[in-house]
């Protein structure tokens, strides 16, 4: 049975959140705040492993809960307010062009009202084993000019799925393609601190490219041709030995 292209794309949504200059440059802090640790030097990393993965996944499920739960009320709207697919599946796609603009806008635009951070920092000094999820939840809920525009595509997507069951599993797939970069610097916060600067250093370029894969996705929805793309898709990895991404069984 093929997948659909939107989980993949919601998990490639995911990755891009996590690589926007909201997230990525963070991303040492948070992991101190959640572990308890100081991860500013590599022997701290690798000597407290399975710390850092026990609260990084801790963390990952916080702000998954979050997304999950925005998933199935975002579907559960959509199915109250809406009976035509195709319509819905267009406005969808409009919206997600406008998200695209709005986060190419970002990159030009100083209108605080419109671009500004909008997060919680509860005190978790005090939460002992509750401190990952709990910041992680408060990290679900914060809403940043990058991250913001790509779950909100997303969201609008699920709101074009049939079932409940749908829309929380592609806001889970957009999670994990938070969480899983995540835990990979966590796990190799010293070795990848390298990398971590490259990608810092092309910020803009990252935002640019987040923006046109956007749009692609929004034009996407707007002619309806979803099931067109999955298909093709398949035929592509299929032909670099890789069809298994895109089917189950």
């Amino acid at each position: 049975m093929s997948v659909p292209v939107s989980y993949l794309a919601a998990f490639g949504g995911g990755v891009l959140s996590f690589a926007s200059p909201c997230v990525l440059p963070v991303v040492p802090a948070y992991l101190s705040v959640v572990t308890g640790l100081d991860l500013a030097g590599p022997a701290d990393g690798r000597g407290h492993l399975a710390r850092i993965v026990r609260d990084g996944l801790l963390f990952v499920a916080g702000f998954g809960t979050v997304f999950v739960l925005l998933g199935v009320s975002a579907t559960s709207v959509g199915q109250a307010l809406f009976h035509d697919r195709l319509v819905l599946t267009r406005a969808a796609g409009a919206f997600v062009i406008a998200m695209a603009l709005f986060l190419a806008g970002s990159l030009v635009l100083r209108l605080p009202a419109l671009y500004g951070e909008v997060r919680f920092h509860p005190d978790t000094a005090r939460l002992g084993p509750l401190a990952a999820p709990v910041a992680g939840v408060a990290f679900g809920l914060g809403w940043t000019p990058c991250i913001g525009p790509v779950l909100a595509s997303v969201l609008s997507v699920a709101a074009t799925e049939r079932g409940i069951g749908r829309g929380a599993l592609l806001l889970a797939c957009y999670a994990a393609g938070l969480g899983v970069p995540l835990l990979a610097v966590g796990c190799g916060l010293g070795r990848l601190a390298g990398a971590l600067a490259v990608v810092r250093r092309h910020l803009r370029a990252v935002t640019i490219a987040s923006a046109l894969l956007l749009a692609g996705f929004g034009v996407l929805l707007v002619l309806d041709r979803m099931s067109w793309a999955t298909s093709e898709l398949e035929v592509a990895l299929r032909a670099i030995g890789l069809g298994r991404l895109v089917t189950i069984g």
